[in-house]
């Protein structure tokens, strides 16, 4: 693990994230020089996150208890993980995964972004992907010079996933379909933390992702149901 300075996170707005994890704000400045200290797995793992969220959703904190009971349970296997194995890490492999449903702009998106830059700063290990539905279609549709699998199993086998909007195109096509069922089915029997979002209801699911993908999501995500209407619209 490389040594990250705690001066290279500064400007970052991480008081509240540290603060729901119960730790004083200047926590990540401790500078112990340990490579494989708490803090330093939280710079260095925040400072990745940090390059895939959105500059939209840069402050984001979640508020849901769901999420943060999530967080909290990742959190905890990954420790006693790291004592199983006698790790100098605590790294997230395995665990539950979510599913936020919404109509658009409840905050589904600005919800998962929190919960990854809280997961990044409570001193374990995670590494993400982050992908919109939409954009992962586009980026294993064959084309020359590509190789779809690998850019297929750079999403499969995340230590974390975050997709959103799934479901979002309506009805699925057979590319679609066969795209969703194998990277959920995966995931599904390997336990990997997957975090979604659909602005789909719970009875719409089926028919835009189908039986099989529905069956499975059923069984490896909790579903949080976030109620409201367009915040974008409002402002």
């Amino acid at each position: 693990m490389q040594y990250i300075p705690p001066n290279n996170l500064r400007g970052h707005d991480l008081a509240p994230l540290l603060a729901a994890r119960g730790l004083p704000a200047d926590w990540l400045e401790v500078n112990d020089f340990d490579p494989h200290s708490p803090q330093n797995i939280a710079r260095h793992t925040y400072s990745e996150v940090a390059n895939l969220v959105p500059f939209h959703y840069r402050t984001a904190v979640p508020t849901l208890p769901e999420l943060r009971q999530w967080i909290d349970g990742l959190v905890v296997a990954a420790k006693e993980a790291q004592a199983e194995r006698n790790s100098p890490i605590a790294s997230v492999t395995h665990g539950p995964s979510l599913l936020l449903l919404g109509v658009t702009g409840v905050g589904k998106t600005y919800e998962a972004y929190g919960a990854m830059r809280e997961l990044a700063v409570s001193g374990v290990r995670c590494r993400w992907q982050v992908t919109t539905a939409a954009d992962l279609y586009a980026a294993l549709r064959p084309r020359h010079g590509i190789d779809s699998e690998d850019e297929f199993r750079r999403y499969r086998d995340a230590g974390l996933l975050l997709v959103d909007d799934l479901g979002a195109e309506g009805k699925p096509s057979a590319f679609t379909e066969e795209v969703n069922f194998r990277l959920i089915n995966y995931r599904y029997e390997r336990q990997l933390p997957t975090l979604f979002t659909s602005n789909a209801d719970a009875g719409q699911l089926r028919d835009r992702l189908g039986d099989r993908v529905t069956s499975r999501l059923r069984e490896m995500c909790q579903r949080i149901a976030i109620k409201g209407t367009d915040r974008r619209r409002a402002a």
